[in-house]
């Protein structure tokens, strides 16, 4: 038999051979997903967390904070949580109702007088539930081109002020459709009745007291707070650092909608505070959030649409959103999660409060079926172990529905496309603008015709011909979803006018160019 001190020593070999970032218990499943997913993504950098019973029982991290660098990314590396931002802004108006402050049904123009829809009765009626519960009758991801691609020169009060002018394309509160522009104002009725800017009251009410020690908003300065994580995009088969910080992070106004960066272990604590508030959900002894409001902001308040996939995959009977969370069930369990995308920074947090199971993943890529196959796997590893479903699986099984959707709507080919010239052109150059997204030059430039924007610089490109149409070729590779150009001529008192649209209709619904409707206001310089 084997000396006790000689066990102890194999152990502690034995664990000094791990990742010098992961603790036990390892979890050999949950390892060959991650393992996978790093290579079959070729992913720049992975950090997943796994929390049970109020305990972080796996977590690991790959990868570096930018390639090349050298930088490990650590459980304290600073990621983009974007859309997860949106349960922390939710959480802060918990808390102002839980204070007495705010109730969920008082009109949004008792705390912003100002503020205005495009319908005066909706202006009316909307209350502070609605801004968090994607009901609005705007279409999906409507006046994101404020916020998105950054950096621009749209002020939070531009993106409130623009909402008057976004059309709706369905009735209010008939139906689910994603939007960012209303967390926003959500931000500004917390700050109204809070007394304080958005991002000093989420510091004060949620970084500090929960103690996210790592967790950021508004201003900061990148090498001061450091070890933070840059994202990335695949060019000519590789990653590169694109839309990196430079030294000052500067404070933006979609923060409320998806503008907070946190750390694996921040995110770690975050969800362990929901799944047992009894042991992390206290402060100074007193709950940080009344069982009320615990139960309102997970409780179904729109229904969305049960997709095909989490019917085959998950057998699901109903999909909701609550305040700034999805719900769902899944094999039988509730499933409390949201993820969170920018541009070259992929998260998500799945909760299943039933199991008192939660996990986070966070990505420093573009990596939208990564994350889905990664989420996918971890989640049927906790509900239905029996399954033994692989992250290879579940890739296979996107693969062909791709190939489907792929045959279904194919994107139309622009391989032929020619540069326009300003001859061609020359009855649509000049000057437009869009109520909400300002100004536009459709303008000759060094032999070409180019489009370019006033407040959204990254939105510059050469203007192209393909047969009788025209299209943008965006001068950002950042940029990755170009659009058609449509022009109206001008007639008896109306302006020449010019519309946009996507040419595939399945990109990013961030790139709202069909709310965009542009009036000639003047020839080019």
């Amino acid at each position: 038999m084997k000396k006790p001190w000689f066990q102890a020593i194999l152990a502690l070999l034995a664990i000094a051979s791990l990742s010098a970032h992961a603790v036990k218990p390892v979890d050999a499943d949950i390892d060959a997903a991650f393992d996978d997913a790093v290579a079959r993504y070729d992913l720049p950098g992975l950090a997943v967390g796994v929390v049970r019973d109020g305990e972080i029982v796996y977590l690991r991290t790959a990868g570096e904070l930018a390639v090349g660098s050298g930088n490990e990314i650590t459980p304290e590396t600073l990621f983009k949580i974007a859309s997860n931002s949106k349960a922390m802004t939710a959480a802060l108006l918990a808390r102002l109702v839980d204070a007495g402050k705010l109730k969920w049904d008082d009109p949004v123009i008792k705390h912003l007088p100002g503020f205005r829809m495009y319908d005066p009765w909706v202006t009316r009626e909307i209350q502070v539930r609605d801004l968090l519960i994607h009901n609005s009758g705007m279409g999906a991801g409507a006046g994101d081109l404020m916020l998105w691609p950054s950096p621009n020169a749209f002020t939070r009060d531009d993106v409130i002020a623009g909402l008057a002018h976004l059309k709706p394309v369905y009735s209010f509160r008939s139906r689910y459709a994603y939007d960012n522009t209303l967390y926003i104002v959500a931000g500004e009725v917390a700050a109204a009745v809070g007394g304080a800017p958005y991002e000093e009251l989420v510091r004060r009410e949620i970084f500090e007291p929960l103690a996210l020690t790592r967790c950021q908003v508004g201003e900061w300065r990148r090498d001061e707070v450091g070890n933070v994580a840059q994202p990335h995009s695949q060019r000519d088969g590789r990653n590169v650092v694109a839309g990196g910080d430079g030294d000052v992070i500067e404070a933006i106004p979609m923060a409320a909608a998806g503008g907070i960066r946190c750390s694996l272990n921040d995110m770690l604590t975050w969800a362990k505070m929901w799944l047992t508030p009894d042991r992390f959900g206290l402060v100074d002894g007193k709950p940080w959030l009344s069982q009320a409001q615990r139960d309102a902001v997970w409780s179904a308040q729109m229904t969305m649409p049960l997709s095909k996939r989490m019917r085959d995959w998950d057998g699901s009977h109903y999909s909701a959103y609550g305040y700034g969370w999805r719900l769902a069930d899944v094999d039988g369990t509730q499933k409390v999660s949201h993820t969170g995308t920018l541009s070259g920074m992929y998260s998500a947090l799945t909760l299943l409060p039933e199991k008192n199971i939660g996990f986070v993943i966070l990505i420093n890529a573009d990596a939208d079926e990564a994350r889905t196959v990664l989420n996918q796997t971890l989640v049927k590893h906790f509900t239905a172990p029996a399954q033994k479903r692989t992250l290879a699986y579940y890739a296979q099984r996107i693969a062909a529905e791709d190939k489907d959707e792929t045959a279904a709507r194919p994107v139309p080919d622009t391989s032929l496309r020619i540069a326009a010239s300003s001859t061609a052109m020359q009855q649509w150059l000049g000057v437009y603008r869009d109520p909400w997204f300002g100004e536009v030059s459709i303008c000759p430039k060094q032999d070409a015709v180019h489009f370019t924007s006033a407040k959204s610089p990254m939105l510059a490109g050469k203007v192209m011909q393909l047969d009788d149409r025209f299209l943008v070729d965006w001068d950002a590779e950042s940029v990755d979803t170009e659009p058609w150009l449509a022009f109206v001529a001008a007639g008896k008192n109306q302006p020449a006018a010019m519309t946009m649209a996507k040419i595939d209709p399945d990109a990013d619904f961030s790139y709202d160019y069909e709310d965009l409707h542009f009036s000639r206001v003047r020839g080019c310089p």
